[in-house]
């Protein structure tokens, strides 16, 4: 049997991962959501965009996963950034070529060992709720999430 690298994570938790957090979104009565899954090099492994999620959330949702990832903060931590360094935050975006949203939704995949294997980014409702989600599709899979806020 073959055996391919998966760079952090496989294709089967990035589609639980979407499964769970849209449940979620479900359960808590969300406005549709997109959820875009990055693998450990930034690479979009999985998306999903539910019918009448807006225009520009897939782009939000990334930027979301991929500003997490970039600097190895979850978004909550980034958002704290984003305040006390706004320079350094529209360089990181401007670095990023706009691929880099310093807000809560956007929670990095660990493993128990605290290994980053990928980032979870959910835009569609209020950003709390849209980490709420992702923290969900995260711990369904048996991962760490880390949303830049102590556990």
């Amino acid at each position: 049997m073959a055996r391919y690298p998966t760079n952090g994570l496989t294709l089967d938790q990035a589609n639980a991962i979407i499964a769970a957090a849209l449940a979620k979104g479900h359960e808590l009565g969300l406005m549709p959501l997109t959820v875009v899954v990055l693998d450990a090099g930034g690479q979009v492994k999985a998306m999903q965009r539910e019918d009448g999620s807006s225009l520009l959330r897939p782009e939000i949702a990334e930027g979301k996963a991929h500003g997490a990832l970039a600097l190895g903060l979850g978004g909550r931590e980034l958002a704290r950034r984003a305040q006390a360094m706004q320079g350094f935050m529209n360089a990181l975006s401007d670095l990023a070529g706009g691929k880099a949203v310093p807000v809560p939704g956007g929670v990095l995949a660990c493993d128990a060992s605290g290994l980053i294997l990928g980032a979870v980014g959910i835009s569609g409702d209020v950003s709390a709720q849209d980490e709420v989600c992702a923290v969900a599709g995260i711990t369904a899979v048996g991962l760490v999430p880390d949303t830049g806020d102590p556990a």
